[in-house]
């Protein structure tokens, strides 16, 4: 296959705006055409769904010749991006982030944004697979004109943030959209890893899980730009509303995530829609005042670094187990480690070296 041409997997998921929310198209019955490098470049700049659903697929293949076609797609495609707002959540399971997302998504297109939801779905350490439910969380958006849902696997990346996560964020935005949201799979240490790849980030709770005074979850409360309260509305408004007071407490206590912008605490109802609006003033006043003392594009271009140091380790650790030496040796490394007459350190010197004549193996 010369590097022009693209076989798309034999399942793509797509979303088209305004219709439904993925129509899943079986390529081994109908055999669709394959799509050259130019041809993807024009199509996600002039805003063909289909093609940026395509555009994304080859993004997140591993095969080889995919990911020559879209490295030479992303480096076309990156003088077009960068102009929207990239919007990280994450928070507790049942703090209710989609149920967010899609309140405050159908008010910013309803306003005239062109909004792109990433909603990283967590893949199975023991399958490998991953349920890709978000379209049906967000019903009502996945249908807005203004809105494209792409669902994606964490595939075990650090931080439950998709491996390609940010080459698919150049995509959308080369594609037109001004607003990117990414939503994290759960909170954990590792989830600060999102904060590498967007401009502000929000972390969602919710009143009476116990914890909201004690200031636990404290290395993610410290780089989250927004700490907001979910679900209040009804009987539960008092305490959100308590819970929003306290983290606002606790924020003046912790170094800022971003220089120049102290961490706010809000309160809204994803169901209601109270608040929501003060939510997004909020995310457009934090980007007013980032951009005007330049903190908003030195994060950027420190974004850029970490993405091109996350490559090379990336690149590192395939080229290593991939590496003949490696392959030949590991299964009889790793059972000698099992039997105790290896150490986990010294082992892994040995690989790292590609010399075993030492240890006589």
């Amino acid at each position: 296959m010369s590097q022009d041409t693209h076989h798309s997997p034999e399942w793509v998921s797509e979303n088209t705006g305004g219709g439904p929310a993925s129509s899943i198209v079986q390529c081994s019955t109908t055999r669709r055409r394959d799509l050259s490098v130019d041809d993807y470049v024009d199509g996600v700049l002039s805003g063909d769904r289909t093609i940026l659903a395509r555009a994304i697929t080859l993004v997140e293949s591993n095969a080889e010749q995919h990911q020559a076609m879209a490295q030479q797609m992303i480096a076309r495609l990156l003088p077009h991006s960068g102009k929207a707002i990239r919007v990280g959540i994450t928070g507790v399971p049942g703090a209710g982030k989609s149920s967010l997302i899609e309140t405050l998504g159908c008010k910013l297109c309803a306003a005239g944004h062109q909004l792109a939801v990433l909603a990283i779905d967590p893949s199975s350490s023991l399958s490998g697979g991953s349920i890709l439910g978000d379209k049906t969380r967000m019903e009502l958006l996945s249908h807005h004109a203004n809105a494209f849902i792409r669902p994606s696997p964490s595939s075990g990346a650090l931080g439950g943030v998709a491996r390609k996560s940010r080459e698919t964020m150049i995509v959308c935005e080369a594609a037109g959209f001004d607003v990117i949201i990414v939503e994290t799979v759960g909170v954990g240490q590792s989830e600060i890893t999102v904060r590498s790849m967007v401009d502000i980030f929000l972390l969602l709770q919710i009143a009476g899980a116990g914890d909201e005074l004690q200031g636990i979850k404290k290395g993610v409360m410290e780089r989250c730009d927004l700490i907001v309260v979910n679900k209040a509305d009804g009987g539960n408004k008092q305490r959100a509303e308590t819970a929003r007071a306290g983290y606002q407490r606790i924020v003046h206590y912790l170094q800022p995530s971003t220089e120049g912008w102290q961490t706010q605490a809000l309160a809204c109802s994803a169901t209601t829609g109270d608040g929501i609006d003060q939510l997004w003033v909020a995310v457009e006043a934090f980007c007013d005042n980032t951009r005007a003392s330049g903190v908003f594009e030195k994060r950027r271009q420190r974004q850029n670094l970490d993405w091109m140091h996350n490559l090379i380790a990336e690149q590192l650790k395939r080229d290593f187990y991939n590496h003949p030496y490696v392959r030949m040796n590991l299964p009889l490394i790793e059972e000698r480690i099992i039997s105790g007459t290896l150490s986990p350190t010294h082992a892994a010197t040995l690989l790292q070296n590609l010399d075993m004549s030492t240890e006589g193996a």
